[in-house]
This record gives C-alpha cells, sequence and structure tokens, in this order.
C-alpha cells in the first residue's frame, strides 16, 4: 500500500508541475530551437523536446522496468504543436500507468541501459521521484534559455519578470 500512494502523490506532483511547463513549451519559436548558450550545452530544441519527454520516461518505468536509450523511441519533429501535444500525451500517459500500477510493479528494481548494458539499477519508486526531479531541473534550464533568447518566462512557482500572475 505504501508505493500505492507514492504512487498517488507523484500523479499529484505531475499535475502541478503541468500548466507552468506547458506554458514554456508553448513560447519555444522552432527559429530558437538552434540555440546553445556554451558549445557543450544542448541545443533549445532537444532540451525543449526533452521537456515535453520526460514524462514519457516515467509510463515506460512503470510499464516496461527499464528503458534503454538506444531502443527508446523519441519524438521525430521538433515543430511547436507537435512537441505540445507530444508532452500532454506523455502526461497523460505517466498518470495512467501510475494508476494502474501494482504494488509489485512500483517495487521492482528500474534498470537504465544503453544498448543493452546496465548503466544502473534502483528502486522503482525512487527512480520515479528521481526522473520527477530531473524533469523539473530541465525546465528550471529552458527558462534560462528562454531568458538568453527574450521568451517571456511564466510565473513557475510564484510570479516572474515577464508574468507578474501567480499561477
Amino acid at each position: 500500500m505504501e508505493n500505492k500512494l507514492f504512487a498517488t502523490a507523484y500523479i499529484r506532483e505531475l499535475e502541478a508541475e503541468y500548466t507552468s511547463t506547458k506554458k514554456c513549451l508553448e513560447r519555444i519559436p522552432e527559429s530558437a530551437y538552434g540555440f546553445k548558450p556554451h558549445p557543450k550545452s544542448m541545443e533549445m530544441g532537444y532540451l525543449t523536446l526533452l521537456v515535453a519527454e520526460i514524462p514519457l520516461w516515467v509510463a515506460v518505468m512503470v510499464e516496461e522496468g527499464e528503458i534503454d536509450f538506444v531502443t527508446f523511441k523519441h519524438l521525430e519533429t521538433r515543430e511547436r504543436n507537435a512537441v505540445v501535444r507530444h508532452y500532454d500525451e506523455s502526461i497523460e500517459r505517466a498518470k495512467t500507468a501510475l494508476q494502474n500500477a501494482t504494488e509489485e510493479s512500483l517495487a521492482k528494481e528500474f534498470r537504465l541501459m544503453n544498448n543493452g548494458h546496465l548503466l544502473y539499477a534502483q528502486p522503482m519508486i525512487e527512480a520515479i521521484g528521481s526522473t520527477i526531479n530531473h524533469w523539473v531541473h530541465h525546465r528550471g534550464q529552458l527558462t534560462v534559455y528562454m531568458r538568453l533568447n527574450d521568451i517571456a518566462v511564466p510565473s513557475i512557482y510564484g510570479p516572474s519578470a515577464d508574468d507578474k500572475n501567480f499561477g
């Protein structure tokens, strides 16, 4: 029962982060996708897709027990409306996977793979929390990219310099 309580809390966390993340994704023009603040940084287009797609990781983790970087299917387009639709679908699939998860599936080990080679493993319930934190981290990174490109940053946990409204 304890793992199902965590799953329910994770659903609420996904829902709490949903709107502000969507506002960010809706504001990224495709013309900015090639932007990199530093040669070692990822491109804005890749980061945008990553933020849209990480909720899907949660679903795949719960449904399949592992993610392999080589075989994970990414969205092929970077067209803004398609990315936003993909985000909405990813959120819904993550919530559904968590709602349908059993105590047993949540107690299993999650494995992160690269071309069949184990990178790390950890208890599923912990991996889900780490993945949500990873998602929020990359959204924060995306807001920095937005600021550097004069793209209005939405209110997230409170007003921003561009959006004085809360929520």
